[in-house]
């Protein structure tokens, strides 16, 4: 059966367009209204608490007072210097020569001093570096947690130790033990520069062997500590990817860790480095005075910036004769800040360390 056909109502010719089905325009009455526009608000400042105030100011003139005061240390070393050095009656750069003790004849130069004092840093950081990146891996890679954190406590515990203490165990205990190795590398290759006989008694132990392990013990923390910090650091996701694509501890430390961190342990090893070229009361306890120069030997004795500054300050009754040892104090100030300054520019060339 088929259904009946609805016939459809032509539209009359007056009917609105809306009840043609067109949307009718709105018409004036019934427009929108634009928004009156909002008068803007005066900007009102920040309210600051004084408690904000007072630190913000306290860390801005702590910041200040630093770089202040290293400023003055070097203005001051400088001016103690500049007249001393205008009475040297030899080179103060070249001249291996130190004789202080008639002011009016002048003679020093730091040559031999530059020398030890970088062959005994030099020394340090080779037997400190790895020995430092292996407890740092052990630390953070392999260690268990409640081994890891006690024995980082030890490590720690080494620069605690007062550097008189490290200077007696050196000359004492450390010294008669390395005499019988440092005999057998002169007898058997002594041909070679670095272990030839040197200009001091080995027996005695007062070599720059002997002081660059000792201060290779006491650089050791900071490296470590420093290298540790860095290591623990290592995005996760950048380990457990190695793990998923198969690899083995070492292959995790070798292609995540290290590259992650090779900037940190290379800024830390330089901090060391610093430490170590301003070690003063180890060597000076360490070290035998030498009449030869320096030969270029680990079985040498001699004197490095710090040891000399240091046992001869007693003897500083003439500012002529004081004025030299200060000129050498500023070529290690000079040094030191060197070397930390390379030290931070290692870290701050890589965001992952900020």
């Amino acid at each position: 059966m088929n259904d009946p056909v609805v016939a459809k109502r032509p539209a009359r010719s007056g009917a609105s367009g809306a009840e043609r089905g067109v949307a009718a325009a709105p018409t004036a009455s019934e427009a929108p209204i634009p928004p009156t526009p909002e008068a803007p608000e005066t900007a009102k400042a920040p309210h600051v608490r004084p408690g904000d105030r007072i630190f913000r100011g306290l860390a801005t003139g702590s910041g200040v007072f630093i770089v202040v005061l290293i400023g003055a240390i070097g203005l001051f070393l400088i001016l103690q210097a500049i007249p001393s050095l205008g009475l040297d009656n030899v080179n103060f750069l070249t001249s291996r020569e130190w004789n202080t003790t008639d002011p009016a004849n002048l003679r020093f130069g730091i040559l031999d001093l530059t020398l030890v004092t970088v062959v005994v840093a030099l020394v340090a950081l080779l037997i400190a570096m790895p020995i430092a990146l292996g407890i740092a891996l052990f630390l953070t890679q392999y260690a268990p947690r409640n081994l890891a954190r006690p024995f980082a406590y030890v490590i720690d515990l080494l620069a605690a130790v007062p550097s008189i203490v490290f200077g007696l165990w050196g000359l004492f205990v450390l010294g008669p033990v390395l005499y019988p190795f440092s005999e057998w590398l002169i007898e058997n290759l002594g041909w070679f520069p670095l272990f030839a006989k040197g200009n001091v008694n080995v027996q005695l132990g007062g070599t720059v062997f002997t002081a660059g392990i000792v201060v290779a013990v006491m650089i050791l923390p900071i490296i470590t500590a420093v290298s540790r910090e860095v290591f623990e650091r290592t995005p996760t996701m950048h380990v457990e990817g190695a793990i998923a694509l198969g690899a083995t501890k070492w292959e995790v430390v070798r292609t995540t860790v290290l590259p992650f961190g090779k900037a940190g342990y290379v800024s830390a090893s330089m901090l060391g480095l610093g430490r170590a070229l301003g070690e003063t009361i180890a060597v000076a306890i360490i070290l035998s005075t030498a009449t030869a120069s320096f030969g270029w030997s680990l079985f040498d004795g001699g004197s490095t910036f710090a040891s000399k500054i240091a046992l001869a300050a007693p003897e500083f009754n003439d500012p002529r004769s004081a004025g030299a040892y200060i000129a050498a104090g500023l070529v290690l100030f000079v040094l030191t800040f060197v070397v930390n300054a390379i030290a931070r520019s290692i870290v701050a060339g890589h965001k992952e360390y900020e």
